[in-house]
Protein backbone atom coordinates (compact mmCIF):
# COMPACT_ATOMS: atom_id res chain seq x y z
CA UNK A 1 0.00 0.00 0.00
CA UNK A 2 1.23 3.55 -0.71
CA UNK A 3 2.42 5.53 2.27
CA UNK A 4 2.99 9.22 2.97
CA UNK A 5 6.56 9.62 4.10
CA UNK A 6 8.52 12.67 5.27
CA UNK A 7 11.67 13.11 3.18
CA UNK A 8 15.22 14.01 4.14
CA UNK A 9 17.13 14.69 0.88
CA UNK A 10 20.79 13.81 1.24
CA UNK A 11 23.89 13.81 -0.92
CA UNK A 12 24.57 10.16 -0.15
CA UNK A 13 22.83 6.78 -0.29
CA UNK A 14 21.82 4.62 2.67
CA UNK A 15 20.97 0.92 2.51
CA UNK A 16 18.55 -1.17 4.59
CA UNK A 17 20.14 -2.69 7.68
CA UNK A 18 22.87 -0.05 7.90
CA UNK A 19 23.15 2.86 10.33
CA UNK A 20 24.07 6.47 9.60
CA UNK A 21 24.63 9.55 11.80
CA UNK A 22 22.74 12.67 10.72
CA UNK A 23 23.25 16.24 11.87
CA UNK A 24 19.98 18.18 11.64
CA UNK A 25 20.26 21.98 11.77
CA UNK A 26 17.96 23.44 9.06
CA UNK A 27 14.65 24.70 10.41
CA UNK A 28 12.51 22.53 8.14
CA UNK A 29 14.29 19.35 9.16
CA UNK A 30 14.22 20.33 12.81
CA UNK A 31 10.46 20.51 12.31
CA UNK A 32 10.50 17.05 10.73
CA UNK A 33 12.29 15.59 13.75
CA UNK A 34 10.00 17.42 16.17
CA UNK A 35 6.96 16.01 14.37
CA UNK A 36 8.36 12.49 14.61
CA UNK A 37 9.25 12.83 18.28
CA UNK A 38 5.68 13.99 18.97
CA UNK A 39 4.25 10.70 17.65
CA UNK A 40 2.88 8.15 20.13
CA UNK A 41 5.58 5.91 21.57
CA UNK A 42 4.28 2.83 19.73
CA UNK A 43 4.54 4.45 16.28
CA UNK A 44 7.81 4.21 14.31
CA UNK A 45 9.73 7.46 13.97
CA UNK A 46 10.38 6.87 10.30
CA UNK A 47 11.24 9.05 7.33
CA UNK A 48 12.74 8.59 3.90
CA UNK A 49 16.35 9.33 2.97
CA UNK A 50 16.38 10.24 -0.71
CA UNK A 51 19.44 11.05 -2.78
CA UNK A 52 19.97 14.49 -4.27
CA UNK A 53 21.11 14.06 -7.86
CA UNK A 54 24.70 15.19 -8.38
CA UNK A 55 25.14 18.68 -9.76
CA UNK A 56 22.23 20.24 -7.88
CA UNK A 57 22.38 22.55 -4.90
CA UNK A 58 20.45 21.92 -1.71
CA UNK A 59 17.47 24.26 -1.52
CA UNK A 60 14.00 24.11 -2.99
CA UNK A 61 14.23 20.70 -4.62
CA UNK A 62 11.98 19.43 -7.40
CA UNK A 63 11.21 15.86 -8.41
CA UNK A 64 13.81 15.85 -11.21
CA UNK A 65 16.52 16.77 -8.70
CA UNK A 66 15.82 13.78 -6.47
CA UNK A 67 16.36 10.07 -6.96
CA UNK A 68 13.21 8.02 -7.45
CA UNK A 69 14.23 5.28 -4.99
CA UNK A 70 15.30 5.84 -1.40
CA UNK A 71 15.65 4.12 1.96
CA UNK A 72 13.16 4.25 4.81
CA UNK A 73 14.94 4.89 8.10
CA UNK A 74 13.94 4.86 11.75
CA UNK A 75 15.50 7.04 14.42
CA UNK A 76 17.43 4.82 16.82
CA UNK A 77 19.14 7.57 18.82
CA UNK A 78 18.50 11.31 19.16
CA UNK A 79 20.35 14.05 21.00
CA UNK A 80 19.21 17.67 21.04
CA UNK A 81 21.93 20.33 21.06
CA UNK A 82 21.93 23.71 22.77
CA UNK A 83 21.02 25.52 19.53
CA UNK A 84 17.90 23.44 18.89
CA UNK A 85 19.38 21.08 16.32
CA UNK A 86 19.59 17.32 16.55
CA UNK A 87 22.24 14.64 16.28
CA UNK A 88 20.53 11.49 15.07
CA UNK A 89 21.47 7.92 14.43
CA UNK A 90 19.14 6.34 11.91
CA UNK A 91 18.93 2.76 10.64
CA UNK A 92 17.64 1.74 7.24
CA UNK A 93 14.60 -0.55 7.32
CA UNK A 94 13.56 -0.91 3.69
CA UNK A 95 13.45 0.64 0.23
CA UNK A 96 10.75 2.82 -1.27
CA UNK A 97 9.88 4.37 -4.62
CA UNK A 98 8.41 7.83 -4.93
CA UNK A 99 4.97 7.83 -6.51
CA UNK A 100 4.20 11.53 -5.99
CA UNK A 101 6.24 14.31 -4.46
CA UNK A 102 4.31 16.51 -2.02
CA UNK A 103 5.75 20.03 -1.75
CA UNK A 104 6.01 21.94 1.51
CA UNK A 105 2.78 23.58 2.69
CA UNK A 106 1.44 25.56 5.64
CA UNK A 107 1.45 22.44 7.84
CA UNK A 108 4.79 20.97 6.75
CA UNK A 109 7.90 22.97 5.88
CA UNK A 110 9.65 19.84 4.64
CA UNK A 111 9.11 17.64 1.61
CA UNK A 112 6.89 14.58 1.80
CA UNK A 113 6.02 11.95 -0.76
CA UNK A 114 3.44 9.32 -1.53
CA UNK A 115 5.63 6.21 -1.73
CA UNK A 116 5.40 2.54 -2.54
CA UNK A 117 7.49 0.01 -0.59
CA UNK A 118 9.87 -2.04 -2.72
CA UNK A 119 10.20 -5.77 -2.05
CA UNK A 120 13.46 -7.34 -0.91
CA UNK A 121 13.71 -10.45 -3.05
CA UNK A 122 16.74 -12.71 -3.26
CA UNK A 123 16.79 -13.69 -6.95
CA UNK A 124 18.29 -16.67 -8.72
CA UNK A 125 21.96 -17.46 -8.16
CA UNK A 126 22.33 -15.11 -5.20
CA UNK A 127 24.33 -17.53 -3.03
CA UNK A 128 27.01 -18.11 -5.69
CA UNK A 129 27.24 -14.39 -6.39
CA UNK A 130 27.46 -13.76 -2.66
CA UNK A 131 30.56 -15.95 -2.33
CA UNK A 132 32.15 -14.18 -5.29
CA UNK A 133 31.36 -10.76 -3.84
CA UNK A 134 32.90 -11.68 -0.49
CA UNK A 135 36.14 -12.83 -2.18
CA UNK A 136 36.35 -9.66 -4.25
CA UNK A 137 35.54 -7.45 -1.28
CA UNK A 138 38.27 -9.07 0.81
CA UNK A 139 40.78 -8.35 -2.00
CA UNK A 140 39.40 -4.80 -2.21
CA UNK A 141 40.06 -4.23 1.50
CA UNK A 142 43.56 -5.67 1.14
CA UNK A 143 44.37 -3.27 -1.69
CA UNK A 144 42.87 -0.28 0.13
CA UNK A 145 45.01 -1.05 3.14
CA UNK A 146 47.96 -1.12 0.78
CA UNK A 147 47.44 2.58 -0.03
CA UNK A 148 46.82 3.60 3.57
CA UNK A 149 43.00 3.49 3.68
CA UNK A 150 41.78 1.60 6.75
CA UNK A 151 39.65 -1.27 5.45
CA UNK A 152 39.04 -4.41 7.47
CA UNK A 153 36.62 -7.05 6.21
CA UNK A 154 34.58 -8.62 9.03
CA UNK A 155 35.64 -11.90 10.53
CA UNK A 156 32.16 -13.16 9.72
CA UNK A 157 29.90 -11.80 6.98
CA UNK A 158 26.11 -11.75 7.31
CA UNK A 159 24.54 -15.15 6.78
CA UNK A 160 22.04 -14.13 4.12
CA UNK A 161 22.79 -12.99 0.57
CA UNK A 162 20.39 -10.05 0.88
CA UNK A 163 22.21 -8.66 3.91
CA UNK A 164 25.60 -9.18 2.22
CA UNK A 165 24.35 -7.31 -0.85
CA UNK A 166 23.42 -4.30 1.26
CA UNK A 167 26.39 -4.31 3.63
CA UNK A 168 29.04 -4.57 0.90
CA UNK A 169 27.19 -1.97 -1.19
CA UNK A 170 27.30 0.41 1.73
CA UNK A 171 30.98 -0.22 2.50
CA UNK A 172 32.45 0.38 -0.96
CA UNK A 173 33.99 3.76 -1.78
CA UNK A 174 32.30 4.50 -5.10
CA UNK A 175 30.41 7.40 -6.65
CA UNK A 176 26.88 8.22 -5.54
CA UNK A 177 25.51 7.20 -8.94
CA UNK A 178 26.99 3.71 -8.42
CA UNK A 179 25.51 3.54 -4.91
CA UNK A 180 22.11 4.59 -6.24
CA UNK A 181 22.24 1.88 -8.91
CA UNK A 182 22.99 -0.67 -6.18
CA UNK A 183 20.05 0.54 -4.09
CA UNK A 184 17.72 0.35 -7.09
CA UNK A 185 18.75 -3.18 -8.12
CA UNK A 186 15.73 -5.43 -8.59
CA UNK A 187 16.84 -8.07 -6.08
CA UNK A 188 19.85 -9.29 -4.13
CA UNK A 189 21.24 -11.34 -7.02
CA UNK A 190 21.18 -8.34 -9.37
CA UNK A 191 22.76 -6.18 -6.68
CA UNK A 192 25.50 -8.72 -6.01
CA UNK A 193 26.23 -9.01 -9.72
CA UNK A 194 26.68 -5.24 -9.87
CA UNK A 195 28.74 -5.35 -6.67
CA UNK A 196 31.09 -7.85 -8.32
CA UNK A 197 31.40 -5.71 -11.45
CA UNK A 198 32.20 -2.62 -9.38
CA UNK A 199 34.68 -4.46 -7.16
CA UNK A 200 36.51 -5.84 -10.18
CA UNK A 201 36.73 -2.30 -11.57
CA UNK A 202 37.92 -0.84 -8.26
CA UNK A 203 40.45 -3.63 -7.75
CA UNK A 204 41.92 -2.91 -11.19
CA UNK A 205 42.21 0.77 -10.29
CA UNK A 206 43.79 0.01 -6.94
CA UNK A 207 46.28 -2.40 -8.48
CA UNK A 208 47.67 0.44 -10.62
CA UNK A 209 47.16 3.26 -8.14
CA UNK A 210 50.87 4.11 -8.02
CA UNK A 211 50.31 5.63 -11.45
CA UNK A 212 47.00 7.35 -10.62
CA UNK A 213 45.86 10.13 -8.25
CA UNK A 214 44.33 8.76 -5.04
CA UNK A 215 42.25 11.79 -4.06
CA UNK A 216 38.87 10.10 -3.78
CA UNK A 217 40.25 7.45 -1.42
CA UNK A 218 41.81 9.82 1.10
CA UNK A 219 40.31 10.09 4.63
CA UNK A 220 37.90 7.21 4.05
CA UNK A 221 37.40 4.08 6.07
CA UNK A 222 35.58 0.97 4.95
CA UNK A 223 33.39 -0.54 7.65
CA UNK A 224 30.58 -3.07 7.47
CA UNK A 225 29.22 -2.17 10.90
Amino acid sequence: MPNRLPLFPLGSVLFPGLAMPLRVFEDRYRELVEDLLALPADEPRAFGVLGIELGHEVGELSADQLSAVGCVVEITDVQRDEEGGFDLVVTGTGRFQVRELLPPDSAHAYLRAVTDPLPDEVGAGADELCERAIRLFSLYCERLNGIGVVAEPPEEFPAKALQVSYSVSGAMIVDQSDKQALLEAEHAAARLELVCDLLRRENRVLSSLRLLPAGRFLRHEVNLN
